[in-house]
């Protein structure tokens, strides 16, 4: 399978990586990336080619990946649609519906909209995926191999719960670093030193996410168990619960799903 990468980001070079490591060949990877500095280190650390501007030689390929900024995917898509055949584009770009990617790309129909994140740069990822009617069977085989080389895949049969997944898993990681934030805070300031704050709080996190993972209860019942009736745990809980800290996480969640949808709008207004 030729795969040609349209934007060399941190996404896309975290792709590339994961697609080496499950055994594709660099030969039959192209990237197309217009900064100098970055065409360079991906050469040299992939080892795959890669070219300054799209042309029809750097898409000659099975699938397309879109790992542009979503303000610039208009453009983008306006000077891609020409040289589409019949391969298969797969998108990234956060927030742009696939009906206006598909208009972008003169009514072109064989896509797949994925929402990753970031833990994919340590092949931890989840990415949620979207395809057109358009897309055949094998077209859905050849978007979850790329992304499955990063992390776990979903597929979802309405695009509207990309925004709700966009909400959860896309800006997800972001939540989990901001809890963590506050605990190595508190710890600071209860003495520890910053690195062994650090140490302290990040291997509480990865040992409960672990037991999480393994143990057959749910989250709910694991904090319980954790909670003894008048202990320490009992009182932070009790704190976080009288300031109404679950519900301002929903809350938040609700937020952030509903700034995805104005900008899927927003973004559809995009002119090429």
């Amino acid at each position: 399978m030729k795969i040609s990468f349209i934007g060399g980001g941190n996404m896309g070079c975290a792709l590339i990586s994961g697609l080496l490591k499950n055994g594709a060949k660099a030969a039959n990877i192209h990237v197309v990336e217009p900064d100098p500095e970055k065409r360079s280190h991906i050469e040299s650390e992939y080892k795959v080619r890669t070219f300054g501007d799209m042309s029809p030689e750097s898409v000659y390929c099975d699938a397309i990946l879109l790992a542009v900024k979503p303000q610039q995917l208009s453009v983008v898509a306006s000077r891609l649609a020409p040289m589409l055949t019949d391969q298969l584009v797969i998108s990234i770009a956060a927030g742009v519906l696939s009906n206006d990617l598909s208009k972008w790309l003169n009514s072109y129909g064989r896509i797949v909209r994925v929402m990753p994140n970031t833990p994919a740069q340590v092949s931890m990822g989840v990415s949620a995926l979207y395809a057109l009617p358009q897309v055949d069977s094998s077209g859905r085989a050849i978007a979850a191999n790329i992304l499955s080389s990063v992390g776990s895949t979903v597929w979802l049969e309405q695009e509207d719960k990309m925004d709700a997944f966009t909400a959860l898993c896309g800006s997800g990681p972001a939540y989990v670093f901001y809890f963590l934030e506050a605990m190595i805070e508190a710890a600071i300031e209860m003495g520890f030193e910053r690195n062994d704050a650090k140490t302290m709080v990040l291997d509480t996190f990865s040992g409960s996410i672990r037991l999480a993972s393994e143990s057959a209860d749910e989250a709910k019942i694991l904090r319980e168990k954790v909670t003894s009736k008048g202990g320490t745990t009992e009182r932070a809980i009790l704190s976080m619960e009288i300031h109404g800290v679950k519900q301002h996480i929903v809350q938040a969640i609700f937020a952030a799903r509903d700034r995805s949808r104005e900008m899927g709008i927003e973004l559809g207004k995009t002119a090429c």
